[in-house]
């Protein structure tokens, strides 16, 4: 069994054994503190300024993530500044600070909490600097100040961020469904779900478990004589021994048990989920379902140790940097308004059920980059319900389709 990876550490080993490297993906893309007068780059940013406040420029995602946003500076003729923040909520704060100082007219921002944004927010304003998240949002439930911050300021533009919902309704949907992909002992589609969570209370567990169960409802609505059930969640934490113990317990508790969610929680669990079943000889017998990429979940997939799999990409940044950019340019409907929160989009997950799909996410978003340069130029071109829609449509099927 291999060790387990987050999305970002994914990238990393990916990165790693594909020889992706910067070059591979995003030839000619400049790191931190570099400008956007590439050669072949457009001058239509003129005079665009835009920082980048990251938790890290050096490692995976965060390299990929940083590169991505430079590609598309460089067409747009766009200046980039980067600052690494380390998820530090006062290194965050300042990073904001830093970058309204060099002149920047725009930022967008990987924080860490709901809580630094309204600083990060106040001082944009203070400065009259566009402002937008990736990889995050404001929830407005848990953090109402802050989210009316947001919605009181006239230079916070919004957020990217991954929809959990959708993510977990899709997962539930490929679990029951047959899939005559799959390893041969598990084509059949599940009914006797098990939910394994991470920690008590964490807001994006929350939000997948609703996608969880309102899979559940939907299935069931549409198959009333064919039921699926889903458990109640049983915390592991982020550890691999407990990831292990749970779905002892599950298994002692329910023999009967055909399905297996490890929510996420950074990989671990996952592992000891996925090494105790291989240890009670129930590898392909009992579909396993995630939210964390394994190292080799290739040969997870062949064996029936994994059924299906859901995981990002570093496309957040690039369409934060657009939605930026297009404030900075004044162009209608990204400028904010006082009184309303801003744009959102929520990215859809990739979702991986089979070894030939895992192969084309690695060839469309590791090998190569799932953006052309001439598609960058027209996603900067868009109306932002154009550019939502060029969002929430990116899949692996999609970056097949369009580079065919």
């Amino acid at each position: 069994m291999g060790k387990s990876i987050s999305r970002r550490n994914f990238l990393r080993s990916s990165a790693v054994t594909a020889g992706l490297g910067s070059m591979a993906l995003l030839a000619g893309c400049s790191g931190s503190d570099s400008s956007g007068d590439a050669t072949g780059g457009s001058s239509d940013g003129g005079d665009v300024k835009i920082g980048v406040s990251i938790w890290s420029s050096t490692d995976a995602l965060g390299k990929l993530s940083v590169e991505i946003i430079q590609k598309a500076a460089d067409i747009l003729g766009v200046e980039i500044t980067t600052v690494d923040q380390g998820h530090v909520s006062e290194q965050v704060t300042a990073s904001i600070e830093t970058l309204c100082a060099a002149g920047c007219n725009g930022i967008v921002v990987c924080n860490s909490a709901d809580s630094e944004m309204t600083s990060c927010i106040n001082t944009c304003d203070e400065n009259e600097v566009y402002l937008a998240q990736f990889y995050r949002m404001i929830n407005k439930d848990n953090s109402p100040d802050v989210y009316g911050v947001a919605e009181s300021s006239k230079y916070y533009v919004g957020a990217v961020h991954e929809d959990e919902v959708g993510n977990g309704e899709k997962l539930v949907e490929m679990l029951t469904a047959d899939n005559d992909q799959a390893y041969e002992g598990i084509q059949k589609g599940a009914r006797n779900i098990k939910l394994e969570a991470w920690t008590v209370g964490d807001a994006t567990f929350q939000e997948r478990w609703k996608g969880y169960q309102s899979g559940i409802e939907k299935w069931n609505s549409a198959n009333p004589s064919d039921p699926a059930t889903l458990s109640d969640p049983v915390y592991a934490n982020t550890s691999s021994s407990e990831g292990a113990n749970v779905t002892q317990q599950f298994y002692n508790t329910d023999p009967d048990m055909d399905a297996l969610i490890i929510a996420g929680g950074g990989g671990d669990p996952l592992v000891g989920s996925v090494g105790q079943l291989k240890n009670m000889g129930l590898t392909g017998k009992i579909r396993v379902a995630s939210t964390d990429f394994l190292d080799d979940l290739k040969e997870q997939l062949e064996t029936g140790g994994m059924y299906c799999e859901s995981g990002g990409h570093f496309c957040d940044p690039l369409y934060a940097f657009l939605m930026v950019y297009n404030a900075c340019k004044a162009k209608e409907g990204y400028v904010p308004e006082a009184g309303s929160f801003g744009k959102e989009i929520k990215f859809p997950y990739v979702f991986v059920s089979s070894v030939a799909e895992y192969e084309d996410y690695e060839k469309y978003f590791v090998d190569e980059a799932p953006y052309t340069d001439d598609e960058i130029k027209e996603l900067a071109d868009k109306s932002f319900d154009d550019l939502d829609t060029a969002a929430t449509s990116l899949s692996i099927e999609d970056v097949k389709t369009r580079h065919a």
